[in-house]
Protein backbone atom coordinates (compact mmCIF):
# COMPACT_ATOMS: atom_id res chain seq x y z
CA UNK A 1 0.00 0.00 0.00
CA UNK A 2 2.04 3.07 -1.25
CA UNK A 3 1.50 6.31 1.55
CA UNK A 4 1.81 9.68 0.20
CA UNK A 5 4.48 11.69 1.77
CA UNK A 6 4.27 15.73 1.52
CA UNK A 7 7.25 17.25 0.06
CA UNK A 8 8.94 20.01 2.90
CA UNK A 9 7.84 22.97 0.17
CA UNK A 10 3.97 21.53 0.51
CA UNK A 11 4.43 21.02 4.32
CA UNK A 12 4.66 25.10 4.10
CA UNK A 13 1.79 25.25 1.72
CA UNK A 14 -0.42 23.27 4.64
CA UNK A 15 0.81 25.85 7.57
CA UNK A 16 0.06 29.09 4.77
CA UNK A 17 -3.10 27.69 4.68
CA UNK A 18 -3.73 26.75 8.47
CA UNK A 19 -2.28 30.19 9.07
CA UNK A 20 -5.03 31.52 6.34
CA UNK A 21 -7.83 29.11 7.86
CA UNK A 22 -6.87 30.70 11.07
CA UNK A 23 -7.09 34.30 10.36
CA UNK A 24 -10.40 34.06 8.69
CA UNK A 25 -12.05 32.76 11.27
CA UNK A 26 -10.09 35.30 13.46
CA UNK A 27 -11.88 37.57 10.97
CA UNK A 28 -14.90 36.44 11.60
CA UNK A 29 -14.92 36.62 15.01
CA UNK A 30 -13.97 39.82 15.61
CA UNK A 31 -16.80 41.51 13.42
CA UNK A 32 -15.64 40.74 10.02
CA UNK A 33 -12.44 43.17 10.44
CA UNK A 34 -11.53 44.08 6.70
CA UNK A 35 -7.39 43.02 7.99
CA UNK A 36 -7.82 39.94 9.07
CA UNK A 37 -10.02 38.44 6.64
CA UNK A 38 -7.53 39.73 3.54
CA UNK A 39 -4.74 38.20 4.86
CA UNK A 40 -6.65 35.08 5.60
CA UNK A 41 -7.34 35.01 1.86
CA UNK A 42 -4.04 35.99 0.93
CA UNK A 43 -2.53 33.36 3.12
CA UNK A 44 -4.82 30.77 1.74
CA UNK A 45 -3.93 31.28 -2.22
CA UNK A 46 -0.62 31.00 -1.26
CA UNK A 47 -0.51 28.43 0.13
CA UNK A 48 -2.68 26.64 -1.84
CA UNK A 49 -0.32 27.99 -4.84
CA UNK A 50 2.30 26.13 -2.75
CA UNK A 51 0.78 22.89 -2.33
CA UNK A 52 -0.35 22.18 -5.86
CA UNK A 53 1.79 24.21 -7.98
CA UNK A 54 1.19 27.53 -9.25
CA UNK A 55 0.04 25.91 -13.05
CA UNK A 56 -2.61 23.67 -11.43
CA UNK A 57 -3.60 26.11 -9.30
CA UNK A 58 -4.26 28.59 -12.57
CA UNK A 59 -6.05 25.66 -14.32
CA UNK A 60 -7.86 25.03 -11.24
CA UNK A 61 -9.61 28.45 -11.33
CA UNK A 62 -10.11 29.01 -14.28
CA UNK A 63 -11.68 25.56 -15.25
CA UNK A 64 -14.99 26.44 -17.46
CA UNK A 65 -17.58 24.99 -14.97
CA UNK A 66 -15.65 27.18 -11.64
CA UNK A 67 -15.82 30.77 -13.52
CA UNK A 68 -18.56 31.71 -11.30
CA UNK A 69 -17.05 30.43 -8.24
CA UNK A 70 -13.87 32.39 -8.97
CA UNK A 71 -15.28 35.27 -9.96
CA UNK A 72 -16.85 35.53 -6.38
CA UNK A 73 -13.99 34.38 -4.67
CA UNK A 74 -12.14 37.20 -6.20
CA UNK A 75 -15.19 39.47 -6.38
CA UNK A 76 -15.36 38.77 -2.83
CA UNK A 77 -11.37 39.55 -2.38
CA UNK A 78 -11.54 42.83 -3.92
CA UNK A 79 -14.65 43.81 -2.05
CA UNK A 80 -13.09 43.33 1.31
CA UNK A 81 -9.83 45.05 0.38
CA UNK A 82 -12.75 48.21 -0.73
CA UNK A 83 -13.90 48.35 2.95
CA UNK A 84 -16.89 46.15 2.40
CA UNK A 85 -16.00 43.29 4.46
CA UNK A 86 -19.32 41.84 5.33
CA UNK A 87 -20.96 42.10 1.87
CA UNK A 88 -17.02 40.89 0.56
CA UNK A 89 -17.21 37.45 2.73
CA UNK A 90 -20.56 36.69 1.68
CA UNK A 91 -19.90 36.75 -1.76
CA UNK A 92 -16.77 35.26 -1.08
CA UNK A 93 -17.92 32.38 0.61
CA UNK A 94 -20.71 31.50 -1.95
CA UNK A 95 -17.49 31.20 -4.71
CA UNK A 96 -15.70 28.48 -2.00
CA UNK A 97 -18.87 26.93 -1.91
CA UNK A 98 -18.79 26.72 -5.71
CA UNK A 99 -14.86 26.13 -5.85
CA UNK A 100 -14.59 23.38 -3.19
CA UNK A 101 -17.84 21.79 -2.96
CA UNK A 102 -17.13 18.74 -4.88
CA UNK A 103 -15.01 18.24 -1.56
CA UNK A 104 -17.00 19.15 1.36
CA UNK A 105 -18.42 15.37 1.61
CA UNK A 106 -14.58 14.16 1.68
CA UNK A 107 -13.65 16.32 4.38
CA UNK A 108 -17.16 15.94 5.90
CA UNK A 109 -16.13 12.09 6.09
CA UNK A 110 -12.86 12.58 7.89
CA UNK A 111 -14.33 15.18 10.26
CA UNK A 112 -16.53 12.52 11.38
CA UNK A 113 -13.72 10.13 13.27
CA UNK A 114 -13.21 13.57 15.32
CA UNK A 115 -13.51 12.09 18.91
CA UNK A 116 -16.34 14.28 20.32
CA UNK A 117 -17.78 16.16 18.13
CA UNK A 118 -17.05 13.75 14.81
CA UNK A 119 -20.81 11.85 15.74
CA UNK A 120 -22.42 15.69 15.32
CA UNK A 121 -20.71 16.38 12.02
CA UNK A 122 -21.84 12.52 10.96
CA UNK A 123 -25.40 13.47 11.51
CA UNK A 124 -25.54 17.27 10.38
CA UNK A 125 -23.74 15.79 6.93
CA UNK A 126 -26.37 13.39 6.58
CA UNK A 127 -29.30 15.77 7.01
CA UNK A 128 -27.78 18.07 4.68
CA UNK A 129 -26.75 15.42 1.69
CA UNK A 130 -22.68 16.53 1.59
CA UNK A 131 -22.38 12.90 1.79
CA UNK A 132 -23.75 12.10 -1.44
CA UNK A 133 -22.58 15.09 -3.18
CA UNK A 134 -19.44 13.31 -4.93
CA UNK A 135 -20.90 9.28 -5.07
CA UNK A 136 -19.89 9.69 -8.20
CA UNK A 137 -16.19 10.26 -7.41
CA UNK A 138 -13.49 7.19 -8.20
CA UNK A 139 -11.99 7.18 -4.47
Amino acid sequence: MPTMWLSDSQKVGVAFCSGGGFFLIAGVLLFFDRAMLAMGNILFIIGLTIIIGPQKTGLFFARRQKWRGTAAFFGGLLLILMRWPLVGFLIELYGIFILFGDFLGTIAGFARNIPVIGPYIGVAVDRSGLARRNQELPV
